[in-house]
């Protein structure tokens, strides 16, 4: 059994329903094919970018992500959506998706108030067991991010990077979250997972 089967058959035992997708051509048709005329959020997500779900979706959808039109309107809207779309830091093969968060937008969208849930995840977030997971989110994940947004955190200028749980006040690990199950604020909570590498 493969590690994303493995992590598909944990997460669907604890009430996750999931879609496993060879490629990120098959898993941007896999989202955007189930919908339509609906309200989407997006949280920050290099793995969205890089699946093109945003302008796949906004032609049968009204899409609101700030990385397209920066502004706390535009998190106001995407916190507000039926459907809200985002990925992880990483997945356990145990079953339990963590996520770690600088602003709080995207940890709150996924614990509360909408329709749907939908995570879309490559292979290369996928850990062996929850404290994998979590070193994944703190030492891999969040300094590439911090990277990616020129912050200048230990995280970020150490090489290789790894956490320092800095104080820093550009920090952008401010909190952590833990699905363990799905959350019962929210309709459905769908994980795609991808058999190719995607985001950090």
């Amino acid at each position: 059994m493969t590690a994303l089967e493995k992590t598909a058959e944990a997460l669907q035992s604890r009430g996750f329903a999931v879609s496993c997708c060879d490629t990120a051509e098959q898993a941007a048709r896999t989202i955007a094919g189930s919908l339509s005329g609906q309200t989407v959020g997006f949280g920050g997500s290099v793995t969205l970018e890089q699946l093109g779900l945003y302008d796949l979706l906004a032609r049968d959808n009204t899409v609101f992500w700030h990385w397209k039109t920066p502004g706390p309107e535009t998190l106001a809207r995407a916190a507000g959506a039926q459907v809200y779309l985002t990925s992880a830091n990483a997945i356990a093969e145990t079953g339990e998706i963590v996520n770690i968060d600088g602003t709080g937008n995207r940890l709150a969208a996924m614990l509360y108030g909408h329709e749907r849930l939908v995570i879309a995840a490559g292979v290369n977030k996928l850990a062996p067991d929850l404290e994998s997971a979590l070193f994944r989110a703190r030492n891999i994940a969040a300094p590439q991010n911090a990277r990616r947004l020129h912050r200048e955190t230990p995280c970020a200028l150490t090489d290789p990077p790894r956490c320092h749980d800095c104080r820093s006040p550009q920090r952008i690990c401010r909190g952590l979250s833990i699905l363990m199950e799905p959350m019962g604020g929210v309709g459905c909570t769908q994980v795609v997972l991808i058999g190719q590498a995607l985001g950090y």
